[in-house]
């Protein structure tokens, strides 16, 4: 006999360890023994060379991407406000993401490929740290993104904003880790 839906959860106690099907609060790299919050500590760790890509596209009319191409559009240099935006974002990740230990950024970079339906952005971050550098790529890549669709709003508000995936990084412990199926062009880092 199938059991009918589970009843409202219950509150956990204050304190009270963290339990998850098939996991303790200890199995969580995130969480202390009492399930509560914790950064990881890399004090151990040895500094190394590390690199993240992340990419994105933000989804457009045809239109709106050769506007941008060409310049027209009325706030500005889309392109070059997105890139210093990635930038700027890169650097604050700590900031907007709680458990990500701040590090030096030792260099980002942003570019684009201007396609007829979208705009891809790319973006490249290394560091020589104890942790690697992937929330700041994604986050560089998810706020030039945002920053292409707030300077092209007036022409286009049904743009998207999709794909942003983590393509590559290299460096730490568990070594170099490429996306399946990376066969799209790298945008000239």
């Amino acid at each position: 006999m199938l059991a009918g839906p589970p009843g409202p959860a219950q509150p956990r106690p204050r304190g009270a360890p963290l339990d998850s099907p098939g996991m303790s609060a200890s199995e969580f790299t995130h969480l202390d023994p009492l399930g509560r919050a914790r950064m990881v500590d890399v004090t151990a760790k040895d500094a190394t060379h590390r690199r993240a890509v992340a990419r994105c596209r933000v989804h457009m009319q045809p239109d709106t991407a050769a506007k941008i191409a060409s310049g027209a559009i009325t706030k500005g240099d889309v392109l070059a406000v997105a890139r210093v935006a990635g930038i700027q974002a890169a650097k604050q990740t700590p900031s907007l993401l709680p458990l990500c230990h701040p590090l030096l950024v030792g260099s980002v970079y942003v570019n684009f490929r201007i396609e007829h339906e979208h705009v891809e952005i790319e973006v490249q971050v290394d560091t020589v740290d104890r942790t690697g550098v992937e929330m700041e790529a994604l986050t560089a890549c998810a706020v030039a993104a945002l920053t292409v669709y707030d300077m092209c709003k007036s022409v286009d508000r049904g743009m998207t904003i999709g794909e942003l995936a983590l393509w590559e990084k290299t460096g730490g412990r568990s070594g170099t880790y490429r996306r399946p199926g990376d066969d799209r062009d790298e945008l000239d880092l």
